[in-house]
């Protein structure tokens, strides 16, 4: 039996004046370690939870007394926000705070949200680059067929030549556009503020719809951005188009992305983030033949972790050096 799976870790500080604590409430074991090896003890408290389904009804009792709330993946509702007096800041690790709670609510209880941005752009531009040659060259449906003793064999697409659209140029997007260069593709991209970037054509996004071969999504989830890949938007994009999204499930309409995966408008998605997560069993992505998944994992990598982890307790530093 895994005990760890439902065990806390804490690394004490020395004592300090003021309430200087933080629980990092859903911590996977890899995570766990990362915190040990980078947490300074005379600093502040830390409470790292390793249990792994986190309910928000939990949080309650994992943040009594505790004024910093560290999450990965735990939704934090505002009603239960509200039944943590002491809470004052959530460290989210990543930028995607708005899936899973909702900061101007949270300002309104006087509850900080902090996000982290970049620990993890070489990581996630590598997944996307992967789902897209994967998918260019069928590599899953192959597998998938071969386990089953299917000898099957499928026309793959060369990408070199061919153009890649990307959607929202930040730091993720700027390492997918010097990925696909070095391969010998033709780069466009579309952002919602002026953007240059050598070897880049910027332009509209009508424009670049029409004429990319891959469109790969890299927009913060927000607002403006919810459902921004629309039914018109899908059906104006190339025939045969490969679609990729290591961004937010909710940038796009889904059912309408099946339809056109079921059409054959789109040739092929892969696809890291997803409407609903975990996937459910048996969700229709699932039944497609043209659809490559990933775990919402683009940015797991040792790397990737080590900045995340660094960030987050650089955050924690800098709250309780204000307390």
């Amino acid at each position: 039996m895994n005990t760890t799976a439902t065990s806390s870790t804490t690394f004490p500080a020395a004592p300090q004046k003021g309430d200087r604590s933080a629980t990092f409430i859903d911590a996977n074991p890899t995570l766990s370690k990362v915190f040990s090896g980078l947490h300074r003890p005379a600093e502040f408290d830390l409470v790292v939870n390793e249990q792994p389904d986190v309910k928000p009804a939990d949080l309650p009792a994992l943040l009594a007394g505790v004024p910093i709330a560290i999450v990965d993946h735990t939704a934090v509702p505002t009603d239960i926000a509200r039944a943590c007096p002491a809470l004052k800041h959530v460290v989210f690790l990543g930028t995607g705070a708005r899936s899973y709670m909702n900061p101007e609510e949270l300002a309104e209880l006087g509850i900080t949200v902090h996000t982290i941005k970049g620990y993890g752009d070489t990581a996630v531009a590598e997944c996307a680059f992967s789902l897209m040659w994967a998918a260019a060259k069928g590599f899953a449906r192959m597998d998938r067929g071969m386990r089953e003793g299917q000898w099957l064999r499928t026309d793959a697409i060369q990408l070199r030549g061919k153009t890649l659209g990307l959607i929202g140029f930040g730091g993720i997007a700027d390492e997918m556009a010097r990925l696909a260069l070095g391969a010998g593709m033709k780069v466009v991209a579309w952002n919602r503020s002026p953007k240059t970037r050598e070897g880049v054509e910027f332009g509209g996004i009508d424009e670049l719809l029409a004429q990319s071969d891959v469109v790969s999504l890299h927009l913060l989830l927000n607002d403006e951005t919810r459902g921004f890949l629309s039914r018109e938007r899908i059906a104006q994009m190339r025939d045969g188009a490969i679609l990729i999204n290591t961004a937010r499930g909710a940038i796009v309409d889904e059912d309408a992305m099946v339809d056109a995966l079921r059409s054959g408008k789109l040739y092929h998605a892969g696809l890291d983030v997803f409407t609903v997560e975990p996937l459910p069993a048996g969700h229709v992505l699932t039944t497609l033949p043209n659809v490559t998944l990933s775990a919402h994992s683009a940015f797991r990598t040792p790397e990737a972790n080590a900045n995340l982890v660094g960030a987050a307790l650089d955050h924690c530093r800098r709250i309780v050096g204000q307390a």
